[in-house]
């Protein structure tokens, strides 16, 4: 697959400015909106919409990656500067807050869920690669069961997001992080007994 051309500023602009309402909109609730109305909200022509965005589905993918993309960028920045299992807790329970905070992700991974979007599988694969970066540097550190994969951590967190619009989500998916992350952690006495690095 080639490269598609870059963008000229004021079309980088334009979709910007379009992912930036959509974003807004999607956080609100307001994912029902006739499609149309993203480009009047957006400040851009309904021919700009359509040029860059030629389905809801194109714009929620467009939306789902920045969004991914940002919090792919986290997970780097905690490994980067916290120690690897509080990097790794750090990360989990930071997702949880997102989503909790940005219904519009939650709303566009159920929408993309049902059109089994390609976007979803890259998202997830992309997901998938940074989890297993956290856990991989906890189990190296000595703080993380080795025998437990990214898949389960993946699974849990997949149901998370299913959840999105459950009456109690952040404090029941908080909990499921705990339980997920009591699950990791290697009891105390294999630890100190763990051979030194």
């Amino acid at each position: 697959m080639t490269d598609a051309k870059p963008l000229r500023a004021d079309a980088r602009r334009n979709r910007d400015a379009l992912i930036a309402k959509a974003r807004e909109l999607f956080a609100d609730g307001r994912f029902d909106l006739r499609f149309d109305d993203f480009a009047k909200l957006a400040g851009v022509g309904t021919g700009t919409l359509y040029r860059h965005f030629p389905t809801r589905e194109a714009l929620a993918e467009a939306v789902y990656r920045e969004e991914l993309a940002a919090l792919c960028d986290r997970a780097r920045e905690l490994q980067a500067t916290l120690p690897a299992d509080e990097a790794l807790e750090s990360f989990l329970r930071g997702l949880v807050a997102h989503l909790h905070s940005h219904e519009g992700l939650a709303r566009t991974l159920a929408t993309l869920m049902a059109t089994r979007s390609g976007a979803l599988a890259e998202g997830a694969q992309a997901l998938g690669e940074v989890i297993t970066d956290l856990l991989t540097a906890a189990v190296t550190a000595g703080t993380i069961r080795a025998d437990v994969g990214a898949g389960a951590v993946m699974m849990a967190v997949q149901g998370i997001c299913a959840a999105y619009d459950h009456p109690t989500y952040q404090a029941d998916a908080d909990g499921v992080i705990t339980l997920v992350l009591a699950g990791l952690r290697r009891p105390r006495a294999d630890i100190s007994h763990a051979p030194p690095a």
